[in-house]
């Protein structure tokens, strides 16, 4: 079962951040992980479903010509775009993923502590039209919480090993902490090695 609307609007009725995304070194740390992982040093056009008040988007603006951040929680987006409001390449969307889906192809998307808000079945179709979103040699990248949560229907751990049996997907980078854990796939429909870095820029 998925978790219900209401969780979500109940933790931003009670405050702006409820999760003190903001404040705390451990999601700062998290997100300097998330933004230093990313292979390509700049992204035409990246997603990022799932946005919260936008603290891991402002940080991703530096990495990408367009950024669209979304959030189903009202509240949510208002934060993101007065967080965001000086960057005018990024845009901010009310929007409730797998559901509503934006057109188009990304050349990255970040699911950043998305993923175990759902049951397997909407877990796999959010993933499944995240692949169908990327564009050749884009890149998905994913961080999640590994501690046990009622409101969470599985782990980063758990996350990861799933995506790296997945068809259309490389794996090109992982990095698992005690509390999070980080994945960064590439999509490859077709068979050759991933485009690293270093290969990138003729390195290797």
């Amino acid at each position: 079962m998925n978790t219900p609307a209401s969780y979500f609007d109940d933790q931003y009725a009670g405050a702006t951040d409820p999760w003190h995304l903001g404040e705390r070194w451990y999601d700062r740390r998290k997100y300097d992980l998330t933004v230093a992982a990313l292979p390509r040093p700049r992204y035409p056009r990246a997603f990022e479903p799932g946005c919260s008040v936008g603290v891991l988007s402002e940080l991703l603006a530096g990495r990408c010509e367009e950024l669209l951040s979304t959030d189903r929680v009202a509240s949510a987006v208002d934060a993101t775009a007065r967080r965001t409001s000086g960057l005018e390449h990024v845009t901010v969307r009310r929007m409730t993923v797998p559901d509503q889906w934006p057109e188009g192809s990304f050349d990255l998307i970040v699911l950043s502590e998305l993923l175990y808000y759902f049951d397997t079945e909407t877990r796999a179709r959010l993933v499944r039209r995240s692949v169908e979103s990327l564009s050749d040699g884009g890149h998905l990248v994913t961080a999640h919480w590994n501690h046990p949560v009622a409101e969470h229907t599985c782990t980063g751990l758990e996350i990861a090993d799933r995506l790296d049996s997945l068809t259309g997907l490389s794996h090109l980078a992982r990095y698992d902490d005690p509390d999070f854990t980080l994945t960064v796939h590439e999509h490859r429909p077709g068979p050759g090695p991933v485009l690293s870095p270093a290969r990138a820029e003729g390195l290797a």
